[in-house]
């Protein structure tokens, strides 16, 4: 199936600079606009001193991309991630179509490509063996959505159930946070022989007690032994040899058929889930207009945030970037509202724009 060529879905960038909205001078967002197979709207609000979250959408004649990139350690790989996977998925595309395996090799290749960078510039920018990034992507094509992920973000549809009248979540990514047991049961099947693959510190369980995700893109200080080395900084080494990678790049994938009461899908890093539930998130894009609802998403989940902390929501949104990491992490969100007569098509007449987020 041909996802299109190159021209289909461009590549030039309309980049959001956290400009600022209301009396919050760290939220970016597009409230409104149509992609191929609907409409949606989109946000982001910075935590950290420097922004680690990047996102796209691209829309075009044969579909629907969406990528939310949640870094950790800089923003350098999440900022990749942006600005060349798509491009990389698009070309494997053009020669083989849309498929679960294109879209998988499309995030190795990426994975791969940042790896050789790292390699590259060891020498002066060893700290950049260190940077990672969770990677969750959706594609609409042909009447399929291919979500896949890596790390912590979520992918949430939102369906109608006609038999209770209600909007129902189902989620469509699979997690590789250690906190989950499942996780660490694989960790340690995939590594018998090392009783310190999870730690529980400070009440958290990590990854060889660094990390608290299992997959990534980048993180090569996790993946090859020669970047756990001096010059690297001592607290990011792992302290025995390893063998095989400890974080994988191996992304988990669905192919989910569309269907008419599938009424729209959320897109969001871990900021948004560490707040709100998948069911309090999709009874808030059913409730309230379209028009700013990623938007919405945010502050409900800011408000919740405020209130751990006992201060108020509108305290809290005057709070400058680096002191608001300790209230909630860098926040993406991406709501896709769903048109079944549009989202079933092969192909689309469909606006053509790649809209960016995440600073240069």
């Amino acid at each position: 199936m041909k996802m299109g060529n190159c021209c289909s879905w461009p590549l030039k960038a309309e980049i959001g600079t956290g400009a600022g909205v209301g009396t919050d001078a760290l939220l970016w967002c597009r409230d409104a606009g149509e992609h191929a197979a609907g409409e949606f709207s989109m946000a982001m609000v910075q935590a950290n001193s420097i922004l680690e979250d990047a996102s796209q959408i691209e829309s075009g004649n044969h579909g629907t991309f969406v990528g939310v990139y949640d870094g950790h350690n800089g923003p350098e790989v999440s900022r990749y991630l942006r600005d060349n996977l798509f491009q990389n998925l698009q070309d494997l595309v053009s020669e083989e179509g849309m498929s679960v395996e294109v879209l998988r090799k499309s995030i190795l290749l990426t994975d791969d490509e940042f790896l050789s960078i790292v390699e590259k510039q060891w020498s002066v920018m060893p700290q950049l063996a260190a940077v990672g990034s969770c990677c969750l992507t959706g594609v609409i094509s042909g009447g399929i959505l291919y979500v896949a992920n890596l790390g912590d973000s979520r992918a949430v549809l939102g369906r109608f159930d006609g038999d209770i009248r209600e909007i129902v979540p189902i989620q469509l990514s699979t997690e590789h946070n250690a906190c989950q047991e499942s996780v660490r049961k694989e960790l340690r099947l995939l590594h018998p022989d090392d009783p310190n693959i999870v730690v529980l510190k400070h009440k958290v369980w990590r990854v060889k007690g660094i990390i608290q995700i299992s997959r990534s893109i980048g993180d090569a200080y996790l993946k090859k032994i020669e970047f756990n080395r001096e010059p690297l900084i001592p607290k990011l080494r792992v302290s025995k040899s390893f063998d095989k990678p400890i974080v994988i790049s191996e992304p988990s994938i669905v192919a989910h058929k569309i269907r008419p009461t599938d009424h729209f899908v959320i897109f969001a890093s871990d900021g948004l889930w560490d707040h709100i539930s998948n069911q309090e998130a999709v009874n808030i894009v059913q409730k309230y207009p379209r028009k700013g609802i990623s938007r919405r998403l945010i502050k409900a989940a800011q408000k919740i945030a405020a209130r751990k902390r006992e201060v108020r929501y509108v305290d809290l949104k005057s709070v400058d970037r680096g002191i608001r990491r300790h209230f909630h992490d860098d926040m993406t969100v991406i709501v896709l509202f769903l048109d079944y007569s549009l989202a079933s098509k092969g192909s689309y007449s469909a606006p053509v724009f790649s809209l960016k987020g995440g600073k240069e």
